[in-house]
């Protein structure tokens, strides 16, 4: 993961430069890390203009489960390999990720810098008000990070809003700050972080007393780092759920979109996706886009 975390940096600063030689991304089950440019075609007919083009471009973000980028370039993660999956079935031969923070990836689709998003970047009212969302892919719930025992006892959203003297790591942008936010946890208690790794960073420097992020995000960081303990599931955190986000003329793209993937979600193939990320298929079943957009924030 290190290796992951450095070259987004570097990509982050370079303004999304290109991420090792392009690969053959359906042959291989993996697509490439692209640099960002301006769309080729009109947004309104943009199955036309993947299908001419030959790929579409996708935002992410490098946090497994969700996404990640591999040493040589190929883009992997949970999102990406339904979004391929998919695409594949609309005759879309292959997606090209480009990576960028979480706070950017609306800004960036809308200014028609990528085409769709795929990071996990979960439902909520005010996304679903600027962007068109696919069915959900992925329903998670999220949890603390703490120090080794949770020496302050920080379980829940409620316990932090009790103590205003907890510090909160958070990535801005997020679900996490999201749902802060709509508990009144003040600003000065958040402690701004820009990825996983430094989220853990802040714990052990004494500077945050837990790290808010999902569950199986902090599950996978914990098998490279296993100085830090996980809460369960937080109850007072809403439940949220992510899938492609597409811009608002993009309608038509995203009908054929929800229609392969409802296909596609019947087939083993997109269970053992999910499963092979850890997350559990059966949880999405029945939980739609219009239920998870109704969330606060």
């Amino acid at each position: 993961m290190t290796s992951n975390i450095s070259r987004r940096n570097i990509l982050r600063g370079a303004g999304a430069a290109v991420l090792g030689a392009t690969v053959a991304g359906w042959a291989t089950g993996c697509s490439s890390v692209a640099a960002a440019g301006p769309a080729s075609g009109a947004a309104s007919n943009l199955l036309e203009t993947a299908k001419t083009q030959g790929f579409l471009r996708v935002g992410i973000a490098n946090e497994p489960p969700y996404t990640q980028v591999n040493p040589d370039g190929s883009v992997t993660g949970c999102e990406p390999d339904v979004l391929r999956a998919v695409c594949e079935r609309l005759g879309i031969k292959d997606v090209q990720g480009i990576i960028t923070p979480y706070e950017s990836m609306i800004p960036g689709l809308n200014a028609n810098r990528w085409d769709v998003v795929a990071a996990g970047l979960f439902m909520r009212q005010s996304r679903c008000a600027q962007v068109l969302y696919s069915e959900p892919v992925i329903v998670s719930t999220e949890s603390f990070a703490t120090p080794k025992g949770n020496p302050k006892g920080i379980t829940s959203v409620a316990s932090v809003v009790a103590d205003k003297s907890l510090r909160i790591a958070v990535l801005p942008g997020t679900s996490e700050e999201s749902a802060l936010k709509a508990a009144n946890v003040p600003a000065e208690q958040q402690i701004k972080i820009s990825d996983g790794r430094s989220g853990l960073e802040a714990l052990k420097a004494n500077r945050a007393d837990a790290f808010m992020f999902p569950t199986l995000s902090l599950a996978a960081l914990a098998k490279e780092d296993p100085s830090f303990d996980i809460t369960q599931p937080l109850k007072d955190a809403p439940r949220t759920g992510s899938g492609a986000a597409f811009r608002k003329a993009d309608s038509s793209f995203l009908e054929a979109y929800n229609k392969e993937l409802a296909a596609f979600k019947k087939t083993p193939e997109f269970a053992e996706t999910l499963k092979k990320w850890g997350f559990d298929p059966s949880v999405v079943e029945g939980v739609t886009a219009e239920e998870l957009c109704k969330t606060s924030g």
